[in-house]
């Protein structure tokens, strides 16, 4: 089946012709990871740029026309547009793709990821955390590698959230109302030009949505939106905001994901030989393809047997709240005709998900999906431990260790995460061809050729940029006249280039321990307040809406901000996003990670951290467990874990502040009243590339993916 795409973007943002494939660039996020790609946009108006959030597609329908035809006699910005647009012609016809080159026999086998989030960009905030930027890094490193994948998940007309602190240092919320003809968003139509809708029945009605899709490279992502006029008013708004609390809302929409995304892949003629589920939320998907086999005759237990060989599952999290599960009276309402299609009774398809909790059986998401999934992994080596010992009752016979979920810790995509002149300096000293190259262990051995003045040199220019951005955002929030003086304070105007700057952003769940480091109060403020080694933190991240512990963390954290004994060197940056989080992740010199462990599943902001030079200084939970060696950071607490989280709070809080206070903070202010750059510092990041950046890429998290889960799962087919 064929399906044509709505393809007016080469001309409608009336460019002249010498420049008129801006629009094509615009509407594929090959340009997102691609600086050459992105300077194309800059070059013409860098303030408007930045006003439209990095956004190419307002930027084009906004630019004073003058700025093209200035475009057209500037011959540097003509050999720029050249060469960006052969280098994406080139990527695009994916002659040297590797996925092609190395499993020529699995080229043609198209694999579906569905997950209910994606963090592709800042310009569109379809994303509430970690689960989602994971998401956007997967497809972007696909696309890179030439896979055959597709994106399936949801567009959120509302986005997640826009996060407001009110001077008392408390949490509001308000919701974007995107107009997704301003976004590279583009429209899935049929022959006649009409939007393709596929449809899930829900209790006594059938629900719509329509398909739209976003080009990341060479990987098309669907995604599906019910704010049509064929749907129900309540059923409009299922695909308007992320993680409702409302059991109802959440269950219709994984209905929506699962069940309707499998029905618009068929829609658009994909018949993929492999599907991923990125967390339980799109588990679903497996029953509506069991179904699809019994419609054609197959029995349950001969189509389940068949759809488990290629699919493969991903558990993201070891706390309870992540893990989907509803009350049997919700499935007993959303599902009785549905098992009667599959030929189950109700107490057969109950058993698919059943988990018995302390309250009672519920429907559990991942229960669901570990019954119907052949190949399932956990995100880190220590994730790994935890998901076979908390998913071993479904294994009754065997030993946790012998429990069939395999470990695959998580990446980062490098092209994305990278800050320019950092990849710039990789090319003068790695090897032009270093990207093609950047998981393989010896190309970063080369990083000991980097001069440690130059590496320093650029590592300033990245604290710069983002102390720069915090004086400039306070200075806006002032001139609004909508803030006290005390907020100024605590947006960041008066950090400043040359102290230790500490960071710390993702959400503000109570298990990530965002109050860790004001367990000692006196203590932090004599670290902090000290004129001659003074230190900075920054702090970003968002609550859940509903999550009232989390809300009060950010205040507790925004009240130090603004106490005038900290002389302005706390600093909490409202509505964090993923332009906030490159910026500290490429400028702060410290990463601080503070999750009581075991909860950590994986993380990966400390990843995109040390790619840029930042040093970690973290709990031994998630991926920190695995990278650190002793010389490329710092760890908080040991490799051990408590039953009193209370005594294992006590004693992570001593191990932050004597580290701090005995080796951090001396280390980096070696040498500093000479003039000279700390040496032992300098070493201790070149250690950390050395010894992380090819280890947690994408790259070898898909290369992993690949041979533990993808090409098993199409061996079976």
């Amino acid at each position: 089946m064929k399906t044509s795409f709505h393809k007016e973007f080469p001309n409608h943002f009336k460019l002249p012709d010498r420049i008129n494939r801006l629009g094509e660039l615009a509407y594929n996020l090959w340009w997102a990871w691609n600086p050459s790609g992105m300077r194309l946009f800059l070059l013409l108006d860098r303030r408007l740029w930045e006003m439209v959030t990095h956004n190419p597609i307002a930027f084009l329908h906004q630019i004073d026309p003058q700025r093209f035809k200035d475009a057209e006699k500037d011959t540097y910005y003509l050999e720029e547009y050249d060469r960006v647009m052969a280098k994406f012609d080139a990527y695009m016809s994916g002659m040297d793709a590797w996925f092609a080159g190395s499993y020529p026999q699995f080229k043609n086998n198209q694999m579906a990821y569905f997950s209910f989030e994606f963090g592709l960009h800042e310009s569109m905030p379809f994303y509430a955390g970690g689960l989602g930027i994971l998401s956007g890094d997967h497809l972007k490193e696909a696309s890179d590698l030439g896979m055959p994948l597709i994106g399936v998940g949801f567009i959120y007309k509302e986005g997640y959230f826009v996060q407001n602190i009110t001077e008392d240092g408390w949490q509001e919320t308000s919701h974007y109302h995107f107009n997704f003809e301003e976004m590279p968003i583009i429209s899935v139509v049929d022959e006649e030009g009409k939007p393709i809708t596929i449809s899930v029945e829900l209790p006594g009605r059938e629900v719509k949505t329509r398909i739209w899709m976003i080009q990341v490279g060479r990987v098309p992502l669907f995604l599906l939106d019910s704010s049509i006029p064929e749907n129900q008013p309540k059923d409009r708004n299922l695909t308007s905001r992320l993680y409702s609390s409302d059991l109802e809302v959440r269950i219709s929409q994984e209905i929506l994901l699962g069940i309707g995304g499998v029905r618009a892949l068929r829609r658009l003629g994909y018949e993929p030989s492999l599907w991923h589920m990125n967390e339980g939320h799109s588990a679903f998907l497996t029953l509506e393809r069991v179904r699809e086999l019994v419609k054609q005759g197959s029995s349950f237990e001969d189509a389940a047997a068949i759809v488990r060989k290629n699919n493969v599952f991903t558990t993201h999290t070891p706390v309870p709240a992540g893990n989907d599960s509803f009350p049997l009276w919700l499935i007993d309402k959303y599902f009785p005709g549905y098992w009667e299609e599959l030929k189950l009774t109700r107490e057969q398809f109950i058993e698919i998900g059943k988990q018995t909790q302390s309250w009672g059986d519920t429907f559990s998401m991942p229960v669901l999906a570990l019954h119907l999934s052949n190949h399932t992994n956990a995100v880190s080596e220590l994730h790994g431990e935890v998901a076979r010992d908390m998913w071993n009752f479904l294994w009754p016979e065997k030993k946790v260790d012998e429990v069939p979920i395999e470990s695959i810790t998580n990446g980062i995509h490098v092209g994305f995460w990278l800050a320019r002149r950092m990849g710039l300096l990789f090319e003068r000293y790695l090897g032009v061809d270093w990207y093609d190259h950047l998981d393989e262990p010896d190309l970063w051995t080369r990083i000991e050729n980097i001069p440690d003045l130059e590496l320093w040199d650029v590592r300033r220019h990245m604290k710069r940029k983002l102390i720069n951005y915090t004086i400039e955002s306070a200075r806006d929030h002032w001139q609004s006249g909508n803030r006290h003086a005390s907020q100024v304070i605590a947006d960041g105007v008066m950090l400043d280039q040359y102290s230790l700057t500490l960071g710390f952003a993702r959400r503000f769940a109570t298990y990530k321990r965002a109050d860790l480091i004001f367990s000692d109060y006196d203590r932090l403020l004599r670290l902090v307040s000290n004129r001659d080694m003074p230190v900075q933190i920054i702090f970003a991240g968002k609550a859940h809406p509903a999550d009232e512990p989390g809300k009060l963390l950010i205040q507790q954290v925004y009240r130090a901000a603004k106490d005038y004994r900290f002389c302005g060197r706390i600093v909490f940056l409202e509505d964090y996003d993923l332009n906030i989080a490159r910026l500290m992740v490429q400028g702060v010199d410290v990463w601080m990670n503070t999750p009581r462990r075991p909860n950590e599943a994986s993380g990966t902001s400390g990843m995109k951290a040390s790619l840029n030079g930042t040093l970690n200084f973290s709990v031994l939970d998630g991926w920190w467990r695995e990278g650190y060696n002793g010389s490329n950071g710092w760890a908080i607490g040991n490799d051990v874990d408590y039953d009193d989280p209370d005594e294992q709070d006590k004693k992570d809080a001593a191990s932050l502040y004597d580290k701090l206070e005995n080796e951090i903070i001396p280390m980096y202010y070696q040498n500093r009243a000479m003039g000279d750059v700390s040496q032992e510092w300098i070493a201790k990041i070149k250690e950390n590339m050395r010894t992380l950046a090819w280890q947690f890429s994408t790259r070898r998290m898909l290369k992993d993916y690949l041979q533990k889960m993808y090409l098993p799962a199409l061996k079976e087919r």
